[in-house]
């Protein structure tokens, strides 16, 4: 197991490499720097701008600007923004990262909390009334866009409704402790079961099918013929072989899960990652668009390693030399 996990780690190295020039070539290849468009001072000397450019690198051949780039990389510099008043970006990063992370965790957590049992008693009662219901939902769930679910739960429940907050992660900076807590909750209700909404419907009919195929083997009715009850049957045999594909989708799920609140976050002017993204992107801020793309990447590598990793955890059979 452990040789295995330092190969994979090793297989990360030129991953990233490849993730990273592919990063720098995309935001190179958009038209455009900071310093055009909407943010010109037709009062200023464009000799300015030009100096300012010079002395950020933007001037350099391409080859250099991401040599330059990568070993600040490498060192943690993830530069300085250009739009943000010189600030770093690894201190923008961190400011928002947990209001991201928890939104994600959040999201993860309605997602396996409503569709794994809805899975299950679907798979356990086929063709029934709640299945067909819960076949409609997925459907929905997976048809309906992200953004347009959070426009209208917005307007249902919290314009009309008023019973949870269109936007921010807090009511005020007064509020501290478990107070504070169940605000944060409270703020991330709506954008978290927008973000999951889409997850939801796939974990459930990954499980309703996972389940059914498990329950239709040999094994599976061995142990009923043996007198197993269904409880011992479901909880001991069947679901420790219809998790594995679930954990194979959590390793991308989580990375997959914060690369969708980059729109979920706009829609509720949520400040987290998204928002700092696309904020970044209408502004040209390259050095912000880069840093935040290459750690999405990171995440679904290191949730794909993780998933491996619980392979052998759910089922022992699995094991890596």
């Amino acid at each position: 197991m452990y040789k295995y996990i330092i190969r994979r780690i090793l297989v990360f190295i030129p991953m990233l490499i490849v993730l990273s020039i592919i990063i720098f070539g995309l935001a190179k290849a958009a038209p455009g720097d900071p310093f055009t468009g909407r943010m010109l001072d037709p009062t200023i000397d464009p000799k300015v701008y030009e100096q300012q450019r010079e002395a950020l690198g933007l001037n350099d051949p391409v080859p250099v600007q991401y040599v330059n780039w990568a070993a600040r990389m490498i060192t943690g510099d993830f530069g300085e923004s250009m739009y943000y008043k010189g600030r770093s970006v690894a201190s923008l990063i961190w400011e928002r990262m947990p209001n991201t992370l928890y939104l994600g965790l959040f999201a993860l957590a309605i997602t396996l909390i409503v569709s794994i049992p809805i899975g299950i008693y679907s798979a356990r009662n086929p063709y029934s009334i709640f299945d067909y219901g819960a076949t409609t939902f997925g459907f929905f769930g997976l048809a309906v866009p992200n953004f347009f679910f959070g426009l209208i739960a917005i307007y249902l429940f919290a314009i009309k409704l008023g019973w949870f907050p269109s936007q921010g992660t807090i009511t005020g900076t007064d509020v501290a402790g478990l107070q504070e807590f169940f605000d944060r909750i409270h703020h991330m209700v709506l954008p978290g079961i927008t973000l999951g909404l889409a997850g939801t419907a796939s974990y459930m009919r990954y499980m309703r099918s996972e389940v059914l195929d498990v329950l239709s083997s040999d094994y599976i009715r061995t142990a009923k013929a043996k007198g197993m009850s269904d409880r011992n049957v479901l909880y001991k045999h069947t679901l420790r072989n219809a998790m594995i594909p679930i954990i194979t989708l959590m390793g991308f799920e989580f990375g997959a899960l914060l690369s969708g609140a980059i729109i979920t976050e706009q829609v509720f002017s949520y400040p987290g990652l998204g928002t700092l993204f696309i904020n970044s992107i209408t502004n040209r801020d390259y050095p912000i668009i880069m840093a935040i793309a290459l750690l999405l990447g990171v995440t679904i590598l290191i949730g794909n390693l993780l998933a491996d990793i619980f392979y052998s955890i759910v089922d022992p059979r699995i094991r890596y030399d």
